[in-house]
């Protein structure tokens, strides 16, 4: 296996990810909370919410897994894509249907996005950070 040298995140960029990660899930889920819907509705937005948030980091595990020579199988690269844009479907699709302002939809769109790139960032730095681990103990 080919081994990249890749600079390792800043302090500054894995904080803003883990910031940008907490301030997405946190803002959506307190518009849930103040938000008069019923409570299915409310279930099903945090639903969308953490399966998005999952299939996000199962497209930046398999793709990154794949770009660092790891088998991965076609139906799991297969499934983390699909997952990934069917959560962002089924926000949409839930969204264009609520009883809601224009403004809330605009509020849980940009959390919901904030929150998966966040994700997806978070993932990266992590096995960044793993992997720098790894390396600095084999080579001791």
């Amino acid at each position: 296996m080919e081994q990249r040298n890749q600079q390792q995140p800043s302090t500054a960029f894995v904080a803003a990810a883990w910031i940008a990660l907490i301030a997405g899930i946190t803002s959506y889920i307190i518009g849930l909370f103040n938000v008069e819907m019923a409570l299915n509705e409310k279930g099903y937005y945090f639903t969308v919410l953490m399966f998005g948030l999952f299939a996000a980091v199962s497209v930046q595990k398999s793709v990154r897994d794949q770009l660092e020579g790891i088998p991965v199988t076609n139906i799991y690269y297969g499934l983390s894509w699909f997952s990934t844009l069917l959560s962002i479907v089924l926000l949409t699709v839930g969204l264009w249907n609520a009883d809601i302002t224009k403004s809330e939809k605009g509020f849980y769109a940009m959390s919901y996005t904030l929150s998966l790139f966040a994700a997806i960032a978070v993932q990266k730095n992590t096995r960044d950070a793993r992997q720098k681990q790894n390396n600095s103990t084999h080579n001791e």
